[in-house]
């Protein structure tokens, strides 16, 4: 009975030892795992409802024929351009601006609309300014004299709905970044990092660089990036650049500003008239404007873009693709514009959550936490009475390098896999200590056999 009592706890022993060697490899596996994550998530939605949000919802609500629009003062208002006196008394119930407007959204949708189907002229561009209740047209120094007395007189057949106006420099994408990105393209710039739930990408310019583009972190050509696998150019203008490691790594939801700086991204939002905004782009860095106008049409030389959205911000040739933001909500990706930083300019931006929508893909964003709460509307006041801030700041770190922490160097890592090692430790020494014991046991026996034997 004493042996059998031995042999049954010598196996449990053992069971319960590779039972935990079983439990530490678990352990082990999982923090590596969890150490490759750049403790990122995936959002679609933006924080709570916000004055531009507020603006959409009204005018939504009370349809174009009644509505131009709406925007946010300087003050952090909810402003809506309304034709009639009813519809102001509407506006109003609601906590919202009103003002009264000569011309609708139907007749400003109309407007352009004719001026889309007239022949295109390189250089030119057009957006709904709702604040002035027009849709304003700019050619810049490169559209002849010809073309914009052509032009004149298609906006003359139009009627006092559409002004015209003259602008300093070109139209044109800039293309040659938070972070710099190279093919034998050109040059642009890294804009947000967006998943499809099982690979990671950057999403940037559609002008960039067609399907099958190979992209390096560096000029030498020797750290490959990853490939545009997808494009959207002209007509709107977004790609996705499918990271070569399959991960996008650490830092995704942080944005580079210069200087080994960075703002962290907490949500997603549409981009609102009179909002004080942010660009950052490898060539020219951070810098910051207003929102002038939305559903901008530019006639690029190399095609039509629509839906973008105009603003103040300067940018220059390579900042092609880097990230629109205020307040650490992604709102764009730098579409093209004239102008220079030295100068300044008008800037277009592709929507974010038209590419997104349009790609199928998620922003990834920092983890909301009690530390790091998501934006609130006070914060997108903020944004437009001009108190607004790039966002919370962070670390930029250079995510064309991501996926070069292998799986060995995060196994090796003790503060990954400290305490599954150890319960591997313990283990090893329990099995090891019951053969010990049973060998012990088995040469004691051995040698009471024969000496009873041998006497």
């Amino acid at each position: 009975m004493r042996h059998a009592r031995r042999r049954v706890i010598r196996r449990v022993t053992r069971l319960a030892a590779v039972g935990g060697l079983l439990l530490g490899g678990a352990m082990v596996t999982q923090a590596a795992m969890a150490s490759d994550s750049s403790g990122t998530s995936a959002a679609t939605l933006s924080a709570p409802q916000t004055p531009a949000d507020k603006g959409s919802a009204l005018v939504a609500k009370l349809g174009s024929a009644r509505t131009a629009g709406s925007w946010v003062d300087s003050g952090g208002r909810t402003v809506v351009a309304v034709t009639d006196a009813k519809t102001a008394a509407e506006v109003t119930k609601a906590g919202a601006e009103a003002k009264v407007v000569r011309y609708s959204m139907n007749v400003l949708n109309s407007a352009a609309s004719t001026l889309s189907s007239a022949p295109k002229v390189p250089g030119t561009a057009w957006a709904m300014d709702y604040r002035n209740n027009r849709v304003l047209v700019e050619a810049d120094s490169s559209v002849s004299a010809a073309s914009w007395n052509a032009m004149t007189k298609v906006a003359s057949g139009i009627g006092a709905s559409v002004q015209m106006q003259r602008t300093q420099g070109k139209f044109t994408t800039r293309i040659n970044g938070a972070q710099p990105i190279l093919s034998t393209g050109g040059r642009c710039s890294a804009g947000f990092n967006v998943t499809d739930g099982t690979n990671d990408f950057i999403l940037t310019a559609g002008h960039c660089g067609p399907v099958g583009s190979i992209w390096f972190a560096n000029n030498q050509g020797d750290q490959q990036l990853g490939k545009t696998v997808s494009d959207n150019f002209p007509g709107s203008d977004f790609s996705l650049v499918q990271y070569a490691s399959g991960s996008a790594g650490d830092g995704a939801d942080v944005v580079a500003i210069g200087n080994g700086s960075g703002v962290t991204i907490t949500g997603l939002a549409d981009a609102a008239v009179g909002e004080k905004v942010f660009r950052s782009g490898s060539t020219s860095g951070l810098h910051d404007g207003e929102v002038t106008a939305l559903n901008a049409t530019v006639n690029y030389p190399e095609g039509t873009v629509t839906g973008l959205i105009q603003t103040t911000v300067c940018a220059e040739p390579g900042d092609s693709g880097g990230p629109l933001f205020a307040n650490g909500i992604a709102l764009g990706v730098t579409s093209g514009g004239s102008g220079d930083c030295t100068a300044g300019g008008t800037t277009f931006f592709q929507p974010l959550t038209k590419a997104l929508a349009a790609l199928n893909v998620k922003l990834l964003v920092a983890p909301k936490t009690a530390a790091s709460p998501a934006p609130s509307a006070s914060a997108a006041a903020g944004a437009a009475a001009g108190s607004a801030t790039p966002g919370t700041s962070a670390p930029a770190t250079n995510t064309t390098a991501a996926g070069s922490t292998t799986l060995a160097s995060r196994l090796t890592d003790p503060k990954n896999v400290g305490p599954g090692l150890l319960v591997i430790a313990g283990s090893l020494i329990a099995l090891v200590a019951t053969r010990w014991i049973r060998a012990e046991q088995d040469r004691k026996a051995f040698q009471r056999h024969y000496s009873a034997m041998w006497g």
